[in-house]
């Protein structure tokens, strides 16, 4: 990711047309998004340049939420902004994402409802 002026933010998931959606609104809004598919890749972002706000698929594939959080927390001075989603058919998985410490935990239906409007809180501008 290019250094930008403004805040920018991270997008762990495995869903290019999804993102493309996220990516266009956080573009409308001037900011910058950029998809990371595993927790790894998500983990050496950070590390490259810490984002203002990461956006998480609570059903990405091998993805530790508990454990996610807590190597964030090691690896910036300033905790991101985190905002998740995920089926709203799974809430027990939404909750676990609540208490792991997420700071917005959105069904997916709500999160591209307000995305346009929420995409600046949520890349944490």
């Amino acid at each position: 990711m290019t250094a930008s002026a403004g805040p920018h933010g991270l997008m762990l998931c495995d869903d290019l047309i999804f993102f493309s959606r996220v990516s266009g609104a956080a573009r409308a809004a001037g900011l910058t998004v950029r998809m990371v598919r595993t927790q790894t890749d998500l983990l050496a972002a950070v590390r490259a340049a810490a984002p203002g706000g990461v956006i998480l698929d609570v059903h990405n594939p091998g993805l530790d939420l508990p454990g996610l959080l807590t190597e964030l927390k090691a690896a910036c001075e300033v905790m991101p902004r985190v905002t998740a989603y995920g089926s709203h058919v799974e809430a027990d998985v939404l909750r676990a994402a609540r208490q792991a410490g997420c700071d917005r935990v959105l069904p997916r239906s709500q999160f591209v409802k307000e995305l346009e409007g929420q995409i600046g809180s949520w890349l944490g501008s």
